[in-house]
């Protein structure tokens, strides 16, 4: 258990039955780990239910206040009912008034209908139907329920198990790879963390925005829980995953494949990369805007982070001329032997 709590040092020697156990048991630290996030989710399912709902809620409100769509024409035909009702009561109330012209016995019998009219529209629903997405099997509020939950719980859980991951892959790695994985193994969950939330505040209002209302007048839009949720969970994943440039730039920087001066020359190519991305992405043109330029923010923060933590450049290119200046004599002290020993041969022929 203490090497699952610990990184285990480059220098120990372990056997193969170490190796397995010391897997075995970071696996189950993981498991539990992620069986508790996941029971924690579980309980507050309510409120992990209502944030993922929002976007949706959000549009929701949108197509009320425009009358558009199936919710849209819904609350329509609502209001009108309720307005409709407002008025027959008002002007039975009128009807049963004294000085109405009306005899007592009719002003009499109009009463009941009145204290009938008010106790139905009281039953009339002023919150708008469809705000939340639609279930269509027996079991699928339980299910739905459950794989919300587990998103959850692996998104909670995923730092204690890059750390675990992390903790079994180091003792393969020296000290200079360790210097070099640590800081991007630090960063990813932060980085996974930003994306989410700009997908889950950028991203996603706008996704929803885009399907829902596209050509809605050929179709009753109705959102689905179980489609919502697995869609909600891929633009998440997805942009968790875009922020994830930054350690790619950091780690090829370190790992000599390019220079922080050839991703200053190349911002013009990085931008329309970029744009190139957030126009995969639904949304309209305000959004193109808003999703390139975090993206191109996230380029030159890769550039100034390789700069603060990858190898000096000026290092390298003093490396390389040293290297070169080094090759230059040894190769010019190889060759003067072999143009001396040709000499020599040669005289000793013609002395022969």
């Amino acid at each position: 258990m203490a090497t699952a709590l610990r990184p285990i040092g480059h220098e120990d020697r372990l056997s193969l039955v170490d190796h397995l156990d010391e897997l075995r048991t970071r696996l189950i630290i993981s498991g539990v780990v992620l069986a508790i996030a996941f029971a924690v989710c579980l309980w507050q399912n309510h409120e992990l239910l209502h944030i993922i709902n929002k976007p949706l809620q959000a549009q929701t409100k949108k197509q009320v206040a425009k009358g558009q769509g199936t919710v849209g024409e819904a609350v329509l035909a609502q209001q009108g009912v309720l307005k409709v009702a407002g008025d027959t009561r008002a002007a039975l109330a009128l009807l049963a008034a004294p000085g109405s012209g009306l005899s007592a016995t009719a002003r009499a019998q109009l009463h009941p209908l009145i204290t009938s009219l008010g106790a139905d529209v009281q039953k009339i629903p002023r919150k708008p139907p469809g705000d939340n997405p639609v279930t269509l099997g027996v079991g699928e509020p339980f299910t739905t329920t459950l794989t919300v939950a587990l998103y959850f719980a692996v998104l909670v859980s995923a730092p204690l198990i890059l750390y675990e991951l992390y903790g079994f892959v180091l003792p393969a790695l020296n000290t200079r790879e360790r210097r070099l994985a640590f800081p991007l193994l630090t960063a990813i969950p932060f980085l996974f963390a930003a994306g989410a939330l700009f997908g889950y505040f950028v991203v996603l209002p706008a996704a929803v925005r885009f399907f829902v209302n596209f050509n809605s007048g050929e179709f009753n839009v109705l959102v689905q829980a179980s489609q919502f949720y697995k869609f909600a969970a891929t633009v998440l994943l997805a942009m968790g995953l875009v922020f994830q440039v930054p350690v790619a730039i950091l780690g090829a920087t370190r790992a000599g494949l390019v220079t922080p001066a050839q991703l200053r020359r190349n911002r013009r190519y990085a931008l329309v990369a970029c744009a190139a991305v957030a126009a995969f992405l639904p949304g309209d043109a305000i959004t193109l805007v808003l999703e390139t330029v975090p993206l191109y923010l996230l380029y030159e923060v890769s550039i100034l982070v390789a700069s603060l933590f990858g190898p000096s450049e000026a290092a390298s290119t003093t490396g390389a001329a040293g290297t070169s200046g080094n090759q230059t004599p040894l190769a010019s002290e190889a060759a003067e032997p072999s143009v001396q020993q040709l000499i020599d041969h040669t005289d000793r022929d013609l002395s022969g």
